[in-house]
């Protein structure tokens, strides 16, 4: 299947970037290369280091950034170890980091990845597909009350008391191996007159396991002030996030980098001595154009977040 994704937020994310031709550029989440395409054709001396972990990505953007493959180095690893991988290229500093994240189009639309809740197959979810443990494992091993908490905190849904409850029941009779088979057991989870509400009902619990399989919120929080810390100063660092508890985090610690200030408010001067990083370029986030919800609905719930380092 040809790697097929739309840049969400294109033009605005390469805007808030303010690309120097000579820059050093990382897209920690490189996907098919849209991003990574719009910054490579502004730089001249300047170069862009491209991270997934992800190989039918890397792939694809291998392939489309071929014009460019005397500035570009790709490198297949999750964005947790952008110090590590810049560290050995010899690099201290560079002039922009773009994080798009969530999952892709591509692995949405690929059933055998087994993301979707519109498809019979068997439950996956790896982004990585070198890890060895699934949403398969997640499903039958977590007990209910783990379950509970999973799509309480990453799903947001108020009935996963009664989905880790069903799902319990469910797997006395055998494990649960299917995407499908999961998808109908939420759905009878699930009070008839609230399925018809906001998509699928599958669809939150999906993606509380998607992202507690491939740790996405900790890997956030742990790493998005290092990559503050990355950037020379006048760098900035766009991150596009696609729901709200991703957007709650990068919110949080820009404004943390902004004002680590940690004295009380009723202190005439700062005394804890910890100094700004920098400035939220975003006092609100940056969202898709009408015209763009409307060309892929997939980019409705994005939301761009910028910060500068001083």
């Amino acid at each position: 299947m040809t790697f097929n994704h739309q840049s969400v937020l294109l033009q605005e994310t390469i805007e808030a970037l303010v690309i120097r031709p000579e820059g050093i550029y990382v897209d920690g989440t490189l996907g098919g290369g849209g991003h990574a395409c719009e910054v490579c054709g502004r730089l001249t001396t300047g170069r862009l280091i491209g991270i997934d972990q992800d190989a039918a990505a890397i792939e694809a953007a291998r392939q489309r950034l071929k014009p460019f493959e005397d500035k570009v180095t790709i490198v297949r690893s999750n964005y947790s170890g952008m110090k590590d991988i810049l560290e050995g290229m010899g690099i201290e500093k560079v002039n922009g980091i773009l994080l798009d994240l969530g999952v892709s189009s591509y692995q949405l639309d690929t059933e055998e990845r087994g993301f979707t809740y519109r498809a019979d197959v068997p439950l996956d979810m790896r982004m990585d597909q070198r890890q060895e443990r699934t949403a398969r494992d997640i499903v039958n091993t977590y007990s209910e009350a783990e379950l509970y908490r999973m799509i309480r905190d990453y799903g947001e849904d108020r009935f996963a008391k009664n989905i880790a409850r069903q799902i319990g029941r469910a797997r006395q009779e055998g494990p649960i191996e299917t995407t499908g088979q999961l998808a109908e057991i939420i759905k009878q989870a699930i009070p008839a007159r609230f399925r018809s509400g906001k998509g699928h009902p599958a669809k939150q619990t999906f993606q509380a396991i998607r992202i507690e399989l491939n740790h996405e919120l900790d890997v956030l929080k742990d790493h998005l002030t290092e990559m503050v810390d990355l950037l020379a100063p006048g760098g900035r660092l766009c991150v596009i996030t696609f729901h709200s508890l991703e957007d709650r985090i990068v919110k949080n610690i820009f404004r943390k980098c902004e004002d680590p200030c940690e004295c009380p408010p009723d202190f005439p001067v700062c005394v804890c001595g910890k100094k700004s990083k920098g400035r939220v370029v975003t006092r609100k986030p940056i969202l898709p154009t009408e015209e763009e919800k409307e060309a892929n609905h997939r980019s409705k719930s994005a939301k761009l977040r910028v910060f500068e380092h001083i």
